[in-house]
């Protein structure tokens, strides 16, 4: 006959005890990329799981890694074209749970944005045709991670507009949003960039804290417009996205004398929160709130359970 004793520290089925706990893992965010009208960076992959129901065994080191933001394009001067190399962000680890960087945005003409946890905006149109014809954005959510125990970790960039004006970066909350086709019927041509798409809040921390915006897409001329930066740390035009936010940087606005500066991406985030009575480990920067502790990384560690 069985009376159900369990040896303290261990599972009824002999194995280390376990207990649950919530996560946020967050990647760096791209940065926007430069030239003529380039897409805005994709926000760092945004992976959660809302309760605490993400199993951890008692004791057990887990590896925790925070990606950083993908870094700026640096102004150009001539000859061109300008350094439209991809800037990626970093992606994100808590032990098994992997966040993919965000993709960066296409550049002119035409180029695709880059696939990450959110992807790139589309990259411009290289002439004044009436027609859609620059690049599309990045695939968000790549690689997938559709099932449990988090979900889909981002969404895609916006589509670049006909005439050097870039695509918004994908959000964790938010396609990216396409850019403005030309407008030539009239005497002053309208070129405005795609805005970052948006992020998507937590209350993980005990505040309801909004991260994972796109960055901004950029556009070439006097009087263009740029892509504001999605809400949730995303960089309008030129701008960087928000550190430990995962935010896309914005791309670059203006004309050929400016350089083409672009914003770098946001660095990523790690938290994971516990019943206090759980365990009694001081891993990452812990805080509490009511019954639970919350551990909090900005940069790589390791979470003792």
């Amino acid at each position: 006959m069985s009376f159900g004793y369990q040896v303290l520290g261990f599972g009824s089925g002999g194995g280390p005890a376990v207990y649950n706990v919530q996560f946020l893992v967050i990647a760096g965010g791209s940065a926007g990329m430069n030239y003529y009208g380039a897409g805005g960076g994709g926000a760092g992959g945004y992976r959660t799981v809302a309760s605490k129901n993400f199993e951890v065994a008692l004791g057990e080191s887990y590896t925790v890694t925070v990606g950083g933001g993908g870094p700026d394009s640096p102004p150009h001067s001539a000859p061109y074209p300008a350094n439209n190399v991809a800037r990626e962000g970093v992606a994100s680890v808590f032990g098994s749970i992997t966040s993919a960087g965000g993709g960066g945005g296409g550049s002119y003409p035409q180029q695709v944005g880059e696939d990450g946890g959110s992807g790139g905006g589309g990259g411009s149109g290289g002439s004044p045709d009436p027609s859609p014809v620059g690049g599309v954005g990045g695939s968000g959510n790549t690689p997938p991670t559709t099932g449990e125990p988090s979900g889909s970790q981002g969404n895609d960039g916006g589509q670049a507009g006909n005439y050097q004006n870039g695509g918004g970066g994908g959000g964790a909350g938010a396609v990216g949003a396409d850019a403005t086709p030309l407008n030539v019927s009239g005497n002053t041509p309208t070129i405005i960039a795609g805005n970052g798409g948006a992020g998507t809040p937590s209350t993980i921390n005990a505040s309801d804290v909004l991260r994972g915006g796109g960055g901004g897409g950029g556009c070439y001329g006097a009087g263009c417009t740029g892509g504001s930066g999605g809400p949730g740390g995303g960089g309008g035009a030129t701008v960087d996205g928000t550190i430990n936010t995962g935010g896309g940087g914005g791309a670059a606005p203006g004309t050929a004398s400016g350089g083409f500066p672009s914003g770098s991406g946001g660095s990523g985030l790690v938290i994971i929160r516990r019943l206090t009575a759980d365990s009694d480990t001081t891993s990452g920067t812990p805080s509490t709130s009511g019954s639970d502790t919350i551990h909090t990384f900005t940069g790589d560690g390791t979470y003792v359970a």
